[in-house]
């Protein structure tokens, strides 16, 4: 084990027993059927992180619904029971590998990378900046339309749907995408939502959407299946965000997401290890477990064996979720325990397009 006792050692997380304090982070890779069944070429992908040694695997954002959740062209779905029961070889191949597979559920809101639909969000806002060129988009955002409520409780009850399919086709858990400047984090944004009635306002009401997807989710899967929840301040559109309240933004969301019982809170910035919102103080994460009392993941830039030894043992996190460095080192948790070098990641590796390569297709022994 090295100098990283922390990172390997075991976790109970809810009711799964985890090798490691190590798990594969979630990322976009555009790589389904343009039906949005997954297939076997991403079988072969998320196995080589289970033989890798990663003991805990996150999936890229699956979209809930069919009508107006999908980001991306070639994103996976889980929104009925074809695309659903097209997972189940994938989770098959982590599983026997001897690794968990956690299904993350993602609503793009007003981030749809193509303009063959009107996207829709908590208020009729045009992102900034622009698509993402490296998962098919191009120019400008359209504006969304501003859900109604009914729309409101659509998505919600989406949610849930796509969290009982999941659990039948044999995932382990599954994680409520609200990060990165997608739909729900959309609704706990200031200035993405305008809204002046109960999902409006303060953070309490702001955040309330999420809360209610949490709790829908948990009616229908039972009290001990997985259920984690993703949380960021910065979005793929707008890097460098944070809340405008620091602090109280931060108790508010993380003392509310735990009424809803959620298993895990997963935080994202870009370094885990940073202060949250000033000079020096309190990681993200570290203030997730103060708030929240509940287990939390932290991911951003610890693909730095000992940056992600560091936070466990600080207590600012239980786990760390690795990314970026994974894809170029899918037995990151093997090379780490053996002491061997880590090859370095160049982002050019997702471009133009970040998606499946070849040489991620093949499955090693490591």
């Amino acid at each position: 084990m090295g100098s990283y006792p922390k990172l390997f050692s075991a976790f109970e997380l809810g009711s799964l027993t985890l090798p490691n304090r190590a798990v594969l982070s979630p990322m976009t890779r555009t790589s389904a059927d343009p039906s949005g069944q997954a297939n076997e070429r991403m079988a072969r992908y998320y196995s080589r992180f289970a033989k890798g040694g990663f003991g805990l695997i996150i999936t890229e954002g699956i979209y809930p619904d069919a009508t107006n959740s999908q980001a991306y062209e070639n994103q996976p779905g889980i929104a009925n029971e074809a695309q659903a029961e097209s997972w189940r070889p994938v989770v098959h191949a982590v599983q026997q590998a001897g690794g968990k597979i956690v299904a993350q559920l993602m609503h793009a809101g007003a981030l749809v990378q193509n303009n063959t639909f009107t996207p829709i969000a908590p208020s009729a806002v045009k992102p900034v900046g622009a698509m993402l060129q490296e998962h098919g988009g191009s120019g400008e955002f359209v504006v969304p339309k501003a859900m109604t409520l009914k729309e409101i409780h659509g998505a919600v009850e989406s949610f849930a749907q796509a969290a009982i399919r999941a659990k039948q086709v044999g995932f382990d858990g599954v994680e409520v995408h609200a990060a990165n400047g997608y739909l729900l984090d959309q609704f706990i944004t200031d200035y993405t939502n305008l809204r002046t009635d109960a999902y409006g306002g303060s953070m309490e009401r702001r955040v309330r959407i999420l809360v209610e997807v949490l709790e829908a989710i948990r009616a229908l899967v039972g009290p001990d299946y997985l259920v984690g929840v993703r949380i960021s301040q910065g979005k793929v559109n707008d890097f460098h965000h944070k809340w405008a309240n620091g602090m109280e933004d931060a108790r508010v969301i993380f003392e509310q997401l735990a009424t809803a019982s959620p298993s895990y809170i997963h935080t994202t910035e870009y370094k885990a290890f940073a202060p949250a919102f000033a000079e020096s103080g309190p990681t993200l994460a570290e203030l997730a477990k103060r708030f929240s009392g509940l287990p939390v993941i932290a991911n951003g830039k610890l693909g730095e064996p000992k940056q992600a030894e560091d936070l466990l043992r600080k207590g600012d996190a239980d786990l760390v979720a690795i990314g970026t460095s994974a894809l170029v080192n899918p037995d990151w948790i093997n090379k780490v325990r053996k002491g061997k070098a880590l090859n370095p990641f160049d982002h050019h590796f997702l471009h133009p397009i970040a998606t499946l390569r070849e040489e991620e297709l093949v499955v090693d022994t490591f």
